[in-house]
């Protein structure tokens, strides 16, 4: 991620493996860096992990930082290591107090 283009970042983890779930969750600040995040990631593979993976962009069901926000504010992994928490950004690209 590029420092102030983005809000809110989460990749889901399976804790029984310790490994991510395949997807994560990204706000971006703006929705014309989209444009270029898409053409640099979609359609590629993930080389770095040994992985036959296609990484496929789409929109969540779920928009902007305070819906996210809203979604996991209840939820049990607000509980678990800091790890594994969505990070959030403040608008200068620093990650964020917890909110």
């Amino acid at each position: 991620m590029v420092r102030g283009r983005s809000t809110f970042f989460y990749l889901p983890i399976d804790f029984r493996n310790k490994c991510n779930r395949g997807y994560a969750f990204i706000n971006f600040v703006d929705y014309r860096d989209i444009v270029s995040f898409h053409n640099t990631f979609n359609g590629n593979s993930w080389k770095v992990f040994r992985s036959e993976k296609i990484c496929s962009i789409t929109y969540a069901r779920i928009q902007g930082k305070e819906g996210m926000m809203k979604r996991f504010q209840n939820s049990a992994l607000l509980q678990k290591d800091q790890e594994y928490r969505p990070l959030v950004f403040s608008p200068d690209g620093q990650l964020a107090d917890d909110e």
